[in-house]
């Protein structure tokens, strides 16, 4: 529906469900309105001619490879620019010269503002998941992005929720938009293909719950959103810890971690994603069957985008939100705004017999699948390989020793900073030591207590008169 409109040139604000190729709807276009060279002697401007602008990287980046692979047959030049990354290949890439630039508004700005980036060909200009890039308060940094752009250029908005504040932004930057919805007003915002389960949980069995989950039947990859950075590392840490393959994304991660770890789970070497709602817009995965909310959405644009990420492109997905008693009025407020009819979640533990029913868990699932595996960041992860060799089930051993007896040292040893072998002290003799030491240094302690009182009794104690009766003390310095 969007194309052709798209293609005469007229502004546009489209919304459809997550997963339903959006992308496409306006990088078709966009490639077919720019100008390319029709033989090599023409040649390139060097200034872009189209801008987008994704309010994440890793949306930018996805973006970017999506356009790539449709001007696969053209002569486009599509580059990528995002903050975390340095800046040299960038700059040096756009010298070259560029036709399409996908980026986020903080490293485009910043590029714009050295001028090294000229959007003043910029002919077409798409704004990606709009609601979230004002929401995030990037609309300064659009305003200011768009008003170095050509006056007569094209501008189109996409985003799957468009609430009417963001409308009425979207429309003071558009020229008469055509504003054209995927679906009826009446349909719901999830995908249909989604199955939804909302259960109340506690906070405290949460760990215990998701490793049934990602036990059920038919399970492929899943992803985990957390509200919280910290959340949502400890719960990646804690599936490695419990024998499955997972890896968190989040924004205290470097740009080139995120990158890598968004690129084994499309590859399908980890297979659970922990998240925070920065993976929840447009990231595109295939063969993600299941979703969990490990904590309930802060609002309902919030939940279809997280969910949006299975039942993608038609296919089967199932979406589990846990809520905690704490936040159940905040979920019965995403309920009657999406017309879902679960305003009561069905109280859940690890245990109940319903959620291996309603997830086909076999009964028999426990808590641990396996050993021990490395978590991102920590020591003896490198490149996804354990150093050292494999943990047997149950076992705690430090990925330390691991590396330490692979390269040829003996047990109860370890390497010092200059590179030789030290003789380590056994930890039983250890402990011996330092409570031989505890035991000396309680009994010297008791010892000069003693004596103190013994002191003070002393001055306590009058002298007698040969008739018995007692004299008081002189006060006295001693």
């Amino acid at each position: 529906m969007a194309i052709p409109i798209a293609l005469l040139g007229t502004d546009l604000i489209g919304q459809a469900r997550t997963g339903t190729g959006k992308t496409l709807a306006f990088g078709l276009p966009l490639l077919q309105r720019i100008d390319l060279p029709t033989d090599a002697e023409d040649g390139h401007g060097t200034s872009p001619q189209a801008l987008v602008i994704a309010p994440t990287r890793e949306l930018a980046n996805q973006v970017g490879k999506d356009l790539t692979t449709a001007s696969a047959k053209s002569t486009a030049r599509i580059l990528t620019l995002y903050g975390g990354t340095p800046y040299e290949p960038q700059l040096e890439a756009l010298a070259a010269g560029v036709d399409v630039v996908v980026g986020t508004p903080g490293r485009l700005l910043d590029l714009a503002n050295r001028r090294a980036l000229d959007l003043s060909r910029v002919r077409v200009a798409v704004l990606d998941e709009a609601d979230e890039m004002l929401d995030l308060g990037f609309l300064p940094d659009v305003e200011r992005l768009l008003s170095r752009t050509a006056k007569d250029r094209q501008t189109l908005m996409f985003s799957a929720t468009m609430p009417a504040p963001i409308v009425a932004l979207a429309r003071g930057h558009l020229s008469s938009p055509v504003n054209i919805r995927a679906e009826h007003q009446e349909d719901v915002q999830t995908v249909p293909a989604t199955t939804q389960y909302i259960y109340q949980a506690h906070q405290m069995d949460k760990p215990e719950l998701v490793a049934r989950i990602l036990q059920a039947d038919g399970r492929d990859r899943v992803m985990i959103f957390c509200r919280t950075k910290r959340e949502a590392q400890r719960v990646a840490d804690d599936l490695c810890e419990r024998g499955f393959s997972a890896a968190a994304i989040h924004g205290d991660r470097t740009q080139a971690a995120r990158e890598q770890a968004l690129k084994k789970f499309r590859e399908g070497r980890i297979d659970v994603l922990v998240a925070t709602d920065v993976a929840a817009r447009g990231i595109d995965v295939t063969g993600v069957t299941h979703v969990i909310n490990y904590e309930c959405p802060e609002d309902s644009n919030t939940y279809v985008h997280r969910i949006g990420r299975t039942g993608r492109a038609g296919a089967d997905g199932v979406a589990v939100t846990l809520v905690d008693w704490a936040d159940m009025t905040r979920w019965k407020v995403i309920n009657k705004t999406l017309g879902l009819g679960l305003a009561d979640p069905l109280e859940t533990y690890s245990t109940s017999e319903h959620l291996f029913t309603d997830l086909g868990i076999d009964p028999a699932a426990a808590s641990r699948i396996g050993p021990a595996r490395p978590t991102s960041g920590t020591a003896g992860h490198k490149g996804g390989k354990v150093v050292g060799g494999a943990q047997s089930s149950g076992s705690r051993r430090s990925p330390r020793l691991d590396s330490t007896r692979a390269e040829g040292t003996r047990p109860g040893t370890h390497r010092t900073h200059d590179g030789h072998h030290s003789t380590a002290q056994p930890v039983s003799e250890r402990v011996a030591k330092v409570a031989e030491h505890v035991v000396k240094v309680t009994e010297h302690i008791v010892a000069g207590e003693g004596d103190v009182v013994a002191r003070r009794r002393r001055r306590r104690r009058r002298p007698r008169t040969e008739g018995g009766e007692s004299q008081p003390a002189q006060a006295h310095e001693e």
